[in-house]
């Protein structure tokens, strides 16, 4: 027979009550510092330091500020997905030398970045940008390892990626091997999860509780790294009482956050862009050169099917929308957490806190919805998105795509590995010219260059020629430029190719 639970004696009844109920009509808990100072006081060096951010966008500009100015915090490994410019955001700390190791995507155009890496002044665990959210996210989750398709083929799966030159050039230290295993016919790699001693991140409205909400395109990275860290301090671009943020919209909840302060300072942008006339955005140099690109654009417009979920890279791709078949349309994703990504603003309609994977000023289409990055690339991975369209250095016959890196040049792998993972599902559309500056196909029997991604190229569009890919028949093409004979096609694809029965002129 069981017993029944002692009651509560009478005295304790009315101070839980009254405790509760206190508790529930005034908070007592606050987090907000009175300045960032304060906030990092007990940040220590030696430390793994997560910086959330894309471009210009969600970055925690007054907290990077504040350690820019504590001398005493170094030999930081810092994960980000790219380290800001000269002189600005993380590109301070890089400049101050308290960065010894960068787990980062992309370098871009941070020459600093750049030359620190290849001089041998810094360490760079290049890694892909969905495998660094999803690392950061699994973290938060307490799941040590996961299994991706991202980067399996490549030389981030070898191990074969410099992660420390010397001083004359020669690599001091490679990446390590990733263990792979296959599930359900397919290959993975196996990478283990981060965990952060710090978490610096950016928010729109933070109350003193420590729950947040973004604004607009600012999530990236900054959930993933928030919920990640053994020690989170949130800057703020405003400071709100308990209650007013609805609890359905807090998107870092108050579990996570330790620190919390205001923003200082104007939010910048990095690259400015404003609606133009399509023509006006396909000029690139001489005329002939911009009529090159118009050919291939408008040929890449084809390949759009009403209702397709899109992922278009910078460059070329991102100017196909605007050459839409009349009655189609279709619903663009990008990877730094936009479904439904609109085209460039008119002046005066310009967001920091909305810009596309070329760090662009972009505007939102009625209906788009934002998120992290962690689940922008759940969506790619998983084949939610029919077709992505992106550049490329080399491409060979059997669909091997190669373009993150060249000899002596690294700018970083991206999204474009995440991108390419899932070809059963998702269409990669390859878009580029025929051949490099020198007059070098770019099209060859196999990539010189280290591969974005294995067979997984379906269709190549150049200024010549349109290609289909087959991983394990080759080349067919099947489409060629007006005046473009099949003879000239071939003087410039250093690779063989059949040629359709059918084969059409470029429309």
């Amino acid at each position: 027979m069981s017993r029944p639970f002692p009651a509560v004696p009478a005295v304790f009844r009315p101070v839980w009550r009254r405790n509760f109920s206190a508790s529930t009509s005034q908070r007592a808990i606050n987090k907000i510092c009175p300045s960032a100072q304060e906030a990092i006081k007990e940040m220590k060096g030696a430390s793994t330091v997560l910086v959330g951010g894309f471009g210009f966008s969600g970055v925690p500009n007054t907290l990077i500020d504040a350690v820019r100015d504590r001398p005493d915090i170094k030999d930081l490994t810092v994960v980000s997905n790219n380290a800001g410019m000269p002189g600005r955001g993380l590109g301070q700390l890089l400049e101050s030398k308290q960065i010894t190791k960068m787990i980062a995507s992309f370098i871009g155009e941070n020459k600093v970045f750049e030359k620190m890496y290849l001089n041998g002044d810094l360490e760079l665990e290049l890694t892909p940008q969905g495998t660094i959210a999803e690392k950061c996210a699994a973290g938060a989750s307490g799941v040590p390892a996961f299994y991706t398709p991202a980067a399996y083929g490549t030389i981030v799966q070898t191990g074969e990626l410099p992660v420390r030159y010397n001083k004359d050039g020669t690599v001091a230290l490679t990446s390590k091997p990733k263990e792979t295993r296959e599930f359900n016919g397919k290959q993975y790699l196996l990478e283990e999860s981060i965990f952060g001693d710090y978490a610096l991140v950016k928010v729109h409205k933070a109350d003193k509780l420590g729950n947040c909400q973004f604004r607009k395109a600012m999530n990236n990275f900054n959930e993933a790294m928030a919920k990640n860290a053994k020690y989170t301090i949130v800057e703020a671009d405003e400071i709100v009482e308990v209650g007013e943020i609805a609890p359905e919209n807090i998107h870092i909840q108050s579990i996570y956050v330790n620190k919390v302060i205001k923003s200082t300072g104007e939010k910048q942008i990095e690259k400015l862009t404003f609606a133009k006339d399509p023509s006006e955005l396909l000029q690139a140099g001489d005329s002939a050169a911009t009529a090159r690109r118009e050919r291939i654009v408008k040929r890449a417009a084809k390949e759009f099917r009403d209702g397709m979920y899109v992922n278009l890279g910078i460059g070329m791709p991102l100017i196909a929308p605007a050459y839409l078949p009349e009655g189609v349309e279709v619903v663009l994703q990008a990877e730094n957490g936009i479904l439904g990504l609109g085209g460039y603003p008119q002046p005066g309609q310009e967001d920091p806190d909305l810009i596309n994977p070329g760090k662009e000023t972009v505007t939102l289409d009625n209906g788009a919805s934002l998120f992290g990055s962690h689940e922008s690339f759940g969506m790619i991975r998983a084949g939610r998105i029919d077709l992505t369209m992106l550049g490329a250095l080399q491409v060979s016959q059997y669909g091997d795509l190669a373009n993150f890196m060249l000899p002596g040049k690294v700018k970083g792998v991206g999204g474009a590995m995440d991108l390419v993972a899932n070809p059963e599902k998702t269409k990669v559309v390859v878009t580029m010219e025929h051949t490099d500056k020198k007059g070098n196909p770019k099209i060859l029997s196999e990539c010189t260059f280290p591969l974005t991604g294995p067979r997984c190229v379906w269709k190549i569009i150049t200024d010549l020629a349109v290609f289909e890919v087959s991983p394990t028949e080759g080349l067919t093409l099947v489409e060629h430029a007006e005046g473009v004979s099949v003879e000239e096609i071939r003087s410039k694809t250093a690779a063989p190719f059949k040629v359709a029965e059918d084969l059409k002129p470029m429309l």
